[in-house]
């Protein structure tokens, strides 16, 4: 999978275009993600990650990064042998870009605030 281009609100993956949020698998986009408490990213809004036991995962609070991935969240990530990479989304695709071919990634964006 590779992010061809990202701007407020709208990605461009493989080819294909999404305005919402998504989660980028090594064998798909899940374009319907929602988190449970908006701006506030919990474990359980990612509990289908761990399914694929990534080496990194990144994650992108948004373009002005609102969306917070508070300390315990981290915590239980990295507890399960996965690299974190938090920043802007804006960031994070450049990230994501870099680390896809190499190593198994898992993207998490969040594509507006």
């Amino acid at each position: 999978m590779l992010i061809e281009s990202y701007s407020f609100g709208k990605i461009s993956i493989n080819g294909k275009i999404y305005h919402s949020d998504v989660i980028i698998f090594p064998d798909k986009v899940y374009d319907s993600w929602w988190r449970k408490d908006g701006h506030n990213l919990c474990l359980e809004d990612i509990q289908d990650i761990f399914v694929y036991s990534p080496e990194i995962l990144i994650i992108g609070q948004g373009s002005p990064g609102y969306m917070q991935v508070h300390e315990s969240v981290r915590m239980g990530i990295q507890s399960g042998g996965i690299e974190l990479f938090v920043s802007g989304t804006e960031k994070a695709v450049e990230k994501y870009n870099k680390t896809c071919g190499a190593r198994k990634t898992v993207a998490a964006l969040h594509l507006t605030c």
